[in-house]
């Protein structure tokens, strides 16, 4: 007779360089699919994966949040050892733990924050670095860029910062804080926590406001285009590779 099951939620960090996102898609590789196929190995029949964020082809993760019905023998510290065991090299379960079993990752989320990093020194073009950060090698305005960054914050409509047809829920996003840090000695970091985030949302507000901090945009425009104002459209969206899912809140 077959153990009983139970919910258990995932902390999970991943390299998404060389995957095609989160979400499963046949015959390609996915952070979600390569979650299926772990549990599957170590506990046999179909084992689906719920993820709190679906992350696009390159996008990494260090705080992602993800769901699977196991059997209740195993302990989380069982369950994170086994599948880390199994998992490819670029995804690693830092913990599991028992939860709800009506727990859904992605319903039950009220907050998700996210980092962006770019790097402004040479030194970023490392292959060490390079896969995860923006490799600009270029000198920043980092206080044009974080005062670009304040007047995201609060309710705002962010249908300029989305992919066009994306959204069925609105465009409006609450945005509980926004700045750009610095990120080792060899770049900038901007940090941005939301109650939710449209389709490339984030990429597309940071190759705006990088635009800003080089000069070639107005501060004024990021304002402009949260209202919508007539001819103005955003800069191009930045890379994927330096984008990492930090967080996920619950209640």
């Amino acid at each position: 007779m077959a153990d009983p099951e139970g919910r258990f939620r995932l902390l999970l960090h991943y390299d998404g360089s060389n995957f095609r996102g989160w979400q499963a898609q046949p015959g390609q590789p996915t952070v979600q699919g390569a979650l299926q196929r772990a549990a599957e190995r170590i506990a046999g029949g179909h084992r689906a994966v719920l993820g709190a964020g679906r992350t696009d082809a390159g996008v990494h993760a260090t705080g992602q949040v993800a769901a699977l019905d196991m059997p209740n023998s195993w302990s989380g510290e069982e369950l994170a050892r086994a599948l880390n065991a199994v998992l490819p090299r670029s995804i690693w379960v830092e913990a599991a733990g028992a939860v709800p079993p009506d727990f859904h990752p992605r319903r039950d989320a009220v907050g998700r924050s996210y980092r962006y990093r770019v790097g402004v020194r040479p030194e970023a073009a490392s292959p060490f670095r390079r896969r995860w950060c923006w490799p600009l090698c270029r000198e920043l305005d980092i206080e044009a860029a974080r005062r670009a960054s304040r007047v995201l914050v609060g309710v705002r409509n962010f249908r300029r910062f989305a992919k066009a047809g994306q959204e069925h829920r609105g465009h409006l996003c609450k945005i509980e804080s926004a700045d750009w840090v610095p990120w080792e000695d060899v770049g900038l970091a901007f940090e941005i926590t939301a109650n939710r985030f449209l389709h490339r949302m984030v990429r597309y507000l940071v190759g705006t406001m990088v635009e800003i901090a080089l000069g070639r945009r107005s501060e004024a425009e990021m304002k402009m285009l949260l209202e919508g104002a007539a001819g103005l459209v955003t800069s191009r969206p930045a890379p994927p590779g330096g984008l990492f899912l930090t967080g996920v809140e619950f209640d």
